[in-house]
């Protein structure tokens, strides 16, 4: 059995354990979208053959910027912008957005500012046309959305202000270890509420209505989790061989080392069962 194509981002799918594809794309071709989870314990190769294609404009690129985009679409897109990372940057309203449409149709749309229990608690922002596929590439055990705000300026400035006292990254290789401290999410929201509302009263001055909303939860398919990371990356071994051990977040982990596979979008690959 042998796939190839320009990797992507992994397609999930939220139920009593999150579904996982290989994602490979061909220009005038039809996707490849293989089931992972049933190849737990197998073997798996995955072949680079070292070119790397542009995720949106399709042109050969020798450097990937920005998880698959090549330099001049790193430059210029919207989505690739420093205000995306950090959304309280947002220049929207100075005039000086690089794709003022792309900025309409995604930043000013209803967002959602949320806890999640990753490799520990965390606060985070996301579209709400995202949920929950957010929280499974963050790997997140379990999750709670806090507020719903009109736009994506407002859900990094709420961000911001939870940053004061929560963490806003993951640890990420406590994550993919399954080092993960037990938390009682809708308690630790409670205390959230407690501790900001005077201060999201004074930001919003229509005010922040918390949501009612029970947590997510997430089992990840895995039958091993590594007691070490060791990162394997294809521009430095182009053949990543081993036995698949889990999948989590947007990583493979495999009895050889761990792969993020999103960083890797628009690499040219062949996947095969040796």
């Amino acid at each position: 059995m042998r796939y190839q194509g320009r990797l992507r981002k992994m397609p999930t799918q939220a139920g009593k354990q999150v579904e996982y594809q290989l994602r490979l794309v061909e220009p005038g071709s039809a996707d490849t979208q293989l089931p992972l989870n049933s190849l737990l314990g197998r073997t798996l190769r995955l072949d680079f053959s070292g070119a790397i294609h542009c995720i949106h404009c399709e042109r050969k690129t020798s450097k990937s910027f920005n998880q698959g985009f090549c330099y001049p679409c790193f430059k210029k897109l919207a989505q690739c912008d420093r205000c995306i990372i950090k959304p309280e940057t947002c220049h929207y309203h100075l005039g000086t957005c690089r794709e003022p449409e792309w900025g309409l149709s995604h930043c000013f749309q209803p967002h959602l500012v949320y806890l999640a229990n990753t490799s520990g608690l965390k606060v985070g922002i996301t579209r709400k046309t995202q949920m929950p596929t957010r929280w499974m590439d963050q790997g997140a055990v379990a999750a709670l959305p806090l507020f719903e705000v009109p736009d994506r300026l407002t859900s990094g400035q709420v961000e911001t202000l939870l940053a004061q006292t929560l963490k806003d990254k993951t640890a990420w290789q406590a994550m993919l270890k399954n080092q993960v401290q037990a938390l009682d999410l809708t308690e630790e929201a409670q205390r959230v509420y407690q501790d900001y509302q005077s201060q999201l009263d004074e930001l919003l001055p229509s005010g922040i209505q918390p949501l009612a909303s029970d947590p997510w939860y997430f089992d990840y398919p895995v039958i091993n989790y590594p007691t070490k990371i060791k990162s394997l990356n294809p521009e430095k071994e182009a053949l990543i061989e081993g036995q698949l051990w889990g999948i989590k977040g947007q990583y493979l982990l495999l009895d050889t080392g761990v792969i993020n596979l999103r960083k890797f979008a628009g690499y040219a690959v062949e996947f095969s069962l040796p």
